[in-house]
């Protein structure tokens, strides 16, 4: 409850128990086992910030802390209680309340951008090896040198895809990218998909300053972030708080000491965000928690035991409430021990045995001074919240998240050029070119083709040309030897007609002499008796000369036409 400029927290034995606003800011636990009370701390102590006009977050993990916005309801145990704390006139208030929702179900949708959860972030949600944390911080050079906005988990594959498919260039420049890491965390990323983390990164990203709002009449809005569902992915909701923590260090100016915070967040289960957590996201933390305090932020964890959160961690968390743990077994029993250690000692009673014997409502708490120095530890007993204990009817969170004003600014996604378009246009380019230069190809492939088959059928036809003009020379060859052959047998034939004619002729003539030449012969022989015993030696001397007559007309016949063929 906030009253006299303070929020009184609790009522001890002898006194009243007050958080100052100025000493906020220096972070805070609350602690203790389930069942104990820490929600209603948690929901007293954002009444009271509300109230004094600081804005306040909540992950709502057991879908409870609805109730906020509507004001508490009257019963014989709540004024019994209230009572108890000498309290005559208790108010039971609504508060402004805002309901928000990464699956955009039980409240306006919640997404952030990729590159705004950054490499480190995202290798821890993937659950990346070093070596594949190494390669992503690589993907997300990439896209920076090369003005590639990664919006949403599609930009993120085309991006993974696209240095894969340029690995050889990219490890020269930036170191080794192997096939091997690129579909390790195409893998991973699938898997997140498969547990509905698709609908975690987009646009509208939230502006974490719209949660940094008041209403109206000056008092900050409860924001109030549906985790029911997302804490089934402990991986998921954690990380998703520790971008928050970043984002609000990277992006809220330095502000110094101020007289309340600027705003305060409740991280329920904080256990979660240092699980498996590596060291260096460890020092991260330790980083932010303790310079964000300068941002006037305030950070509350909320966690079963102390020992949940890193010691480093839980140095900087100066304003504490320990309900009651419960010790069955030596390391419950050390839990215990090192919880009443973080106490400044009370003289009046026994830290460790009081955390042991806290009833339900009950805490030890011990908060800043105006000094800032821790007050000795407090037995004391919790305030009751002003608000509804439990959690509000639906139809009224229904009717708070359609009348907001950021339903309509976050409710539709919204899809804009990034890297995926981008790559995905080059890709459908170049395809394009290829399927250009394919056909260019092609065609050229099919003029050279064409202009083969022409170059072939000109040959074709100039050699069936050249195969007739050889044919026709050749007839015309054999016409003209056929024609000089029959000219030059007639010409033979004529000849040896006229050599047949004229050695008839001549062979006449010749036999005409020798018979005169021969008769002469023989009568001068023979004394020119015609007696019939010399007519043999007269056909001898006859035939002689013929024979010699013969063969010279035949020399005279040659001499004259030429031999015969």
């Amino acid at each position: 409850m906030y009253t006299d400029g303070k929020i009184w927290l609790g009522q001890s034995a002898d006194k009243n128990i007050y958080l100052l606003p100025q000493m906020a800011n220096r972070h805070g636990l609350i602690s203790g086992a389930t069942g104990t009370g820490k929600t209603i701390t948690m929901k007293v102590l954002a009444e009271s910030f509300s109230a004094m006009g600081v804005p306040v977050f909540f992950s709502d993990v057991k879908g409870d802390l609805s109730g906020m916005c509507r004001p508490g309801a009257d019963s014989d145990s709540m004024r019994a209680r209230i009572a108890s704390f000498g309290i005559d006139n208790f108010p039971y208030t609504a508060y402004p309340t805002r309901f928000w929702d990464i699956f955009g179900e039980q409240g306006h949708p919640v997404r952030i951008t990729v590159s705004s959860m950054g490499p480190t972030l995202l290798a821890r949600l993937l659950k990346l090896t070093d070596i594949q944390a190494g390669v992503l911080n690589i993907v997300f050079r990439v896209a920076d040198d090369h003005g590639l906005l990664l919006l949403d988990l599609k930009d993120l594959r085309a991006m993974l895809q696209y240095t894969g498919e340029n690995r050889a260039e990219f490890t020269t420049m930036y170191g080794n990218v192997s096939a091997a890491s690129i579909g390790a965390i195409q893998r991973a990323l699938l898997a997140f998909e498969d547990e509905g983390g698709a609908s975690v990164f987009g646009e509208p990203a939230l502006d974490i300053r719209d949660w940094m709002r008041t209403d109206v009449n000056g008092r900050g809005y409860i924001n109030i972030l549906s985790s029911a569902k997302l804490i089934q992915s402990p991986n998921v909701y954690a990380t998703f708080l520790l971008w928050m923590l970043s984002e609000l260090f990277e992006r809220l100016p330095e502000v110094g000491d101020l007289e309340k915070p600027r705003m305060v967040f409740f991280f329920d289960e904080a256990h979660l965000l240092f699980d498996d957590a590596p060291k260096t996201l460890v020092q991260k933390i330790v980083q932010v928690v303790k310079l964000i305090r300068s941002k006037g932020m305030g950070v509350y964890f909320v966690t079963q035991s102390p020992s949940d959160i890193p010691d480093d961690v839980l140095a900087q968390l100066s304003n504490r409430v320990q309900h009651a743990l419960r010790a069955y077994t030596p390391s419950e029993m050390k839990a215990v021990r090192a919880a009443a250690k973080a106490f400044r000692v009370n003289p009046a009673f026994d830290t460790e045995e009081a955390i042991m014997a806290l009833g339900v409502g009950e805490a030890l708490v011990s908060c800043l001074d105006e000094q800032g120095i821790p007050c000795v530890v407090e037995r004391a007993r919790i305030l009751p919240p002003q608000s509804l204990m439990g959690a509000a009817d639906d139809e009224r969170v229904k009717q708070l998240i359609l009348s907001d004003e950021f339903e309509l600014k976050y409710r539709d996604e919204v899809d804009r050029e990034s890297a995926y378009e981008i790559i995905m246009a080059a890709r459908q380019e170049l395809t394009a070119q290829q399927q250009r230069e394919a056909e260019e190809a092609a065609a050229e492939k099919q003029r050279l083709k064409e202009e083969a088959a022409a170059e072939k059928q000109r040959q074709k036809e100039e050699a069936a040309a050249e195969r007739q003009r050889q044919r026709e020379e050749a007839a015309a060859e054999k016409q003209r030897l056929k024609e000089e052959a029959a000219a030059q047998k007639a010409a033979e034939k004529k000849a040896a007609a006229r050599y047949k004619t004229a050695e008839r002729a001549v062979s006449n003539a010749a036999s005409s002499v020798a018979r005169s030449m021969s008769t002469n012969l023989v009568n001068s022989i023979v004394g020119g008796r015609k007696v019939s015993a010399g007519t043999m030696a007269k056909r001898a001397a006859t035939n002689a000369l013929s024979s010699v007559m013969r063969s010279g007309t035949n020399s005279i016949v040659r001499g004259l036409f030429g031999n015969k063929k």
